[in-house]
């Protein structure tokens, strides 16, 4: 089972890295444009307070979100907010997380996320750590997939070539190093298999949509990039 102990210091250690960083940010950068289409800064800090009160509602056995339409409607509301808004929500959310899992509660048992997913309650701190590692790249704000803890790009990568495997539409596709060592397969079953290979942080943008989106891995069978559906 995976050590949500450890998740839990990982995502303190994150959090605090991505405060630290929006502390430098002022009001105007924070309605600039973030990675994410469509997306400010503003959008994604706003999010990511949303998100957490959202995993304390998955532990808590309610609902993730009321709705859909919803969630979208309250990152809206939020994202225009300046920075100190911005700042004591994330911090008072992320105190609210670690709050709620501290509470004594079987990690064991099996909790239900947004669309009818579902996981174990151990697996959710790593969920929160995906939620600030990645969100934190999509800000733009000089942290990049590079700079991803080594640990967490080697789980993610294996978190999300699962998450792929089986999906209709995207050919076999093995992922390998720069060097040549097997990191995942991942794909579904049909049409020509293929190899991709580069650095682990190519890889991962690759499978999360992030940076170049695998244009810089190497094509070594197959056809070409596969082009894999928004997560």
């Amino acid at each position: 089972m995976t050590d949500h102990v450890h998740d839990l210091r990982s995502v303190r250690e994150a959090t605090d890295r991505l405060l630290t960083a929006v502390a430098n940010l002022d009001n105007a950068a924070l309605a600039e444009e973030s990675l994410l289409p469509g997306w400010t800064r503003g959008h994604v800090l706003a999010h990511l307070a949303r998100n957490a009160d959202a995993l304390v509602n998955v532990l808590a056995g309610r609902p993730m979100y009321e709705s859909g339409e919803a969630r979208d409607a309250d990152i809206e509301r939020d994202a225009p907010r300046p920075l100190d808004a911005q700042l004591a929500d994330l911090r008072a959310t992320h105190e609210g997380f670690l709050a709620e899992t501290d509470r004594d509660q079987d990690w064991s048992r099996t909790v239900e996320l947004r669309n009818g997913v579902t996981d174990l309650a151990s697996n959710v701190p790593f969920r929160r750590l995906v939620e600030v590692e990645l969100h934190h790249v999509d800000l733009n704000i000089g942290y990049g997939l590079h700079d991803l803890p080594q640990e967490f790009t080697d789980r993610e990568i294996a978190f999300l070539a699962e998450r792929w495997t089986g999906r209709p539409g995207v050919p076999p596709v093995t992922l390998k190093t720069s060097e040549g060592v097997p990191v995942a397969q991942t794909g579904g079953t049909e049409g020509t298999p293929v190899t991709l290979s580069g650095p682990k942080d190519e890889l991962l943008g690759w499978l999360a949509g992030r940076g170049a989106k695998g244009a810089h891995l190497a094509v070594e069978a197959g056809g070409g990039l596969p082009e894999l559906p928004p997560l």
